[in-house]
């Protein structure tokens, strides 16, 4: 029997990927990584037009169709109406990338319980497509992939000296949603395992957008061992390893992108 190729471990051609979020900054540069890897991608999103703008400029490979569906992950119904849309468009799904998330940004100074507590739906949103997509998969009898998407400060606090003076703290309620996304990550792989549903977090560190405040960017970057900040492109590579064949004996881990700034 002869072993897979590097090539063969890491194409995803044949198969459909859903992801959310795939209209942001990290989330349209996992979604070229999918397409760019031979699946044909479902763009998951609140906004029917950005949802659609952003599967048409996705590059397709050979016999490949990209779709959107809309759904608010905030809102069970809506979860389970884009799911059964996606299952629809693309005949079935094979691989789920969570990464939509519904941000507020008060700080532990004045958020209030109805925005923290609207925050943490985020992970029932999470948990709640995974467990359609698991379903799914099992009704099949097929094997999949989900990759939910946490962050370096789901594992770490944040420095206060970093936004003192320039913008509000990093909210305390993104840590707990990004803590609890890494936990359920563990939890949801340890119970699938044997459906053939693996289960795995990628967790970005700090990869500000254009529109961060430039002094609190020249003040991340002391904070990091590599001393700049990441790059879009830097977390395809992550991902695609979390959603091929080329992570089939990975499962219930958080592979963290911070370029070291957990290590210190």
């Amino acid at each position: 029997m002869n072993d897979p190729t590097i090539q063969n471990l890491f194409d995803l051609s044949g198969r459909v990927a859903l992801i959310s979020g795939a209209t942001g900054w990290l989330g349209s540069a996992m979604a070229r990584a999918l397409a760019e890897a031979g699946a044909s991608v479902i763009v998951a999103s609140r906004d029917r037009d950005n949802g659609a703008a952003a599967a048409a400029s996705l590059p397709c490979a050979d016999g490949t169709q990209h779709h959107c569906v809309v759904m608010d992950q905030l809102d069970d119904d809506s979860i389970e109406r884009g799911f059964a849309d996606a299952v629809s468009l693309a005949g079935g799904v094979d691989i789920l990338i969570n990464n939509g998330n519904a941000a507020d940004s008060h700080d532990l100074t004045d958020v209030t319980a109805e925005q923290f507590n609207r925050v943490m739906r985020n992970v029932t949103g999470y948990f709640l497509l995974s467990r359609l997509l698991r379903d799914h998969l099992v009704g099949r009898g097929a094997s999949g992939s989900i990759v939910n998407i946490g962050s370096m400060y789901g594992l770490v606090g944040s420095y206060p000296d970093t936004y003192e003076g320039i913008c509000p703290a990093s909210p305390a309620s993104y840590h707990t949603l990004k803590g609890g996304i890494i936990q359920l990550t563990r939890h949801l792989a340890v119970y699938w395992a044997r459906d053939g549903v693996r289960v795995n977090c990628l967790s970005p560190g700090p990869f500000p957008t254009q529109k961060a405040p430039p002094e609190m960017v020249e003040r991340l970057k002391t904070k990091s061992p590599m001393n700049r900040m990441g790059l879009p492109h830097e977390v395809k590579g992550a991902l695609l390893l979390l959603a091929s064949d080329a992570g089939s004996y990975i499962t219930g881990q958080n592979l963290t992108v911070d370029g070291g700034w957990t290590a210190w």
